[in-house]
């Protein structure tokens, strides 16, 4: 139970962030995860393992890095992928490329 938990966890920490972005952001969920947009898609929250969850981003023409991956099974979608397992990865970097991938959904 405490792997669900821990996703969750995550979710929960990530969902008040991305609304406080701005009023023109909706949050809709879909088969196997929850698609996150402003005028396009610019997050993809989904579940990956019992005791992680992946985030695909949309920041084209951002370089890879050991956290901010390339896109995995995002690849038709996103352009990136951050694996999370800890509410606390939920930090000012992850925050930052959110408000990245907002900021280019327009």
């Amino acid at each position: 139970m405490q792997n669900k938990d821990q996703c969750k966890a995550n979710y929960d920490r990530l969902i008040p962030y991305v609304n406080s972005l701005g009023d023109d952001v909706t949050i809709t969920p879909k088969n196997g995860g929850v698609g996150i947009i402003r005028k396009r898609q610019f997050i993809l929250i989904k579940p990956a393992t019992k005791t992680r969850i992946d985030l695909g981003f949309k920041l084209k023409d951002k370089p890879t890095t050991e956290r901010l991956e390339n896109p995995g099974p995002f690849e038709t979608m996103c352009t990136h992928r951050v694996r999370l397992t800890n509410a606390s990865e939920v930090d000012n970097e992850l925050k930052d490329w959110i408000l990245e991938a907002y900021e280019k959904s327009i």
